[in-house]
Order: structure tokens, then C-alpha cells, then sequence
């Protein structure tokens, strides 16, 4: 591992805002402590906690908690060097409603108590093509995801791939989930929100490739039997742009 992640992970156990619980750290534990008390003994609050699952450098976590300080944003990824861009803005500007946990999606439940999330937001993760069990939204991760949320919580889905957009989409529809909005062109529909005007260094570039966005949100009940689609989707011909650069992004100013 190279000096410069190593001293991006000391930075981080040493971030008030940022939890390292990997999988071994977590079994060593034994549990892991706030579970099941994130509003009353990190927060100090009741507002409602949406999460960001793979949040990379954290855009999206930070873009979201300056744009609605009524709510709580927590990021979760595995990647702590990413992460660390986030994570030492959130914590250079006082924010109060950001934190982020390092970890591995797939142990979703073992950080949060049933209800106790509001929203989920997946944004531009790998559409692991190849792999269903490892999409972020194939019905193993759906199930885990209920789990967590309040039934009837939304999830928020906002991708640069046509695979992706088009299995989930599928899913979706097969399961009967009430969908909020549908869209494979974001930037070109009539849709109206403050969040969507967030957008990333490499959400920039891919747009600037003629690439469309593609954003898709809808209620998971706890009730629904989930199956999968059948995987006969056209596969993207393309790669995405390799997320080895830290850049910073602009969100908009909130009205609150």
C-alpha cells in the first residue's frame, strides 16, 4: 500500500465524522456501537438518515448534507482513500449532519437498525455486468436494503449505464415497486429537484461525452417477494472514466 493511502487512513481514524468498521475490525468488536442509535448518540437528532452506498470521494454525501440540513447524510464505501476527500471537507466546514462509514456494503445491517434509515442512494456504481449477486440493485441487495429502511423507504438510482439502468428498471416493474420517477435522460426531462443538480467531476465528463443520465427512484415495502429479471440486457460498449483523480464539486445554495 503506498505512503500516501496510509496516511489518508490515519487521517481518517482520526476524523471524528469517519468510521472504520472492514469486516475484521467488525467481527474483533463485536457489533458495532451506534447501530440502532445513529440520531441519538451521533446526530443528536431525529431527522431523518438517507444513506450514499459506494460514495467514492463523497460528493454526493457532502453535496447532500449543504443542500438539506433538516436531514442526516451518512456515505459507505470500502475505499477509505476516496473517501477521505469527503470526509476532511465535511469536517473543515463544521458540518453536522455528514458521516461516513468504511465497510463493505454486503454488512449493511450490521450498521443500521430496521427503520432507521429513510432513503438510499446509489449513485454511478460498477454495473457488474457480468455478476448479478454484486449489482447494488439486484434483489439480494434490495433484501438487505429493507432491512434497514423504513417500510417504503425510496431508493434513488442515478447511473451513466444503459445496463444498469435498464436491469434495475426491470426489476423494478417484474416486482410491482411503486416507482417516483423514471427517466433515461435526466438532464432532458421535466423532472424539478434541488438534489439533481448535484453533480460530480465524472458525472461532468461523462456528459460531456454525450453520455445521458440515467436516474430512476422508487419505494422498496417489506412485504413484496422479490425475483430477478431474466439477464438478457444489451451490454454497455463502453467503460467509464477511471476515478483515480480528487476533484471537488459545486452544489447549489440551500433556501433552508
Amino acid at each position: 500500500m503506498g505512503k500516501n493511502k496510509l496516511s489518508k487512513f490515519a487521517e481518517l481514524d482520526t476524523n471524528p465524522l469517519v468510521f472504520q468498521y472492514p469486516f475484521g475490525r467488525l467481527r474483533e468488536a463485536g457489533g458495532f456501537p451506534l447501530k440502532g442509535r445513529w440520531h441519538s448518540d451521533f446526530f443528536h437528532n431525529d431527522r431523518p438518515i438517507v444513506l450514499e452506498l459506494g460514495c467514492g470521494k463523497g460528493e454526493y454525501t457532502v453535496g447532500l448534507g449543504r443542500l438539506f440540513p433538516e436531514k442526516n447524510f451518512i456515505g459507505i464505501d470500502i475505499k477509505g482513500a476516496r473517501m477521505h476527500a469527503g470526509a476532511t471537507a465535511a469536517l473543515a466546514a463544521g458540518m453536522t449532519n455528514v458521516g461516513f462509514v468504511r465497510t463493505g456494503i454486503e454488512l449493511i445491517d450490521s450498521f443500521f437498525a430496521p427503520d432507521e434509515v429513510s432513503e438510499i442512494w446509489i449513485t454511478f456504481p460498477d454495473p457488474q455486468m457480468k455478476k448479478v449477486r454484486k449489482r447494488l440493485t439486484s434483489t439480494r441487495f434490495m433484501d438487505l436494503y429493507r432491512r434497514v429502511l423504513t417500510d417504503g423507504g425510496t431508493v434513488h438510482l442515478k447511473t451513466d449505464s444503459p445496463f444498469l439502468y435498464a436491469y434495475t428498471r426491470a426489476m423494478v416493474q417484474l416486482n410491482g415497486l411503486d416507482v417516483r420517477h423514471d427517466t433515461a435522460d435526466l438532464y432532458h426531462s421535466d423532472i424539478v429537484d434541488p438534489i439533481l443538480a448535484i453533480r460530480t467531476h465524472y458525472e461532468s465528463q461523462w456528459l460531456a461525452r454525450g453520455l445521458t443520465i440515467k436516474y430512476l427512484a422508487f419505494n422498496l415495502d417489506r412485504q413484496t417477494p422479490l425475483a430477478e429479471p431474466e439477464d438478457d440486457f444489451e451490454r454497455d460498449t463502453y467503460r467509464s472514466y477511471s476515478r483515480g483523480t480528487i476533484d471537488t464539486i459545486t452544489t447549489p445554495t440551500s433556501n433552508n
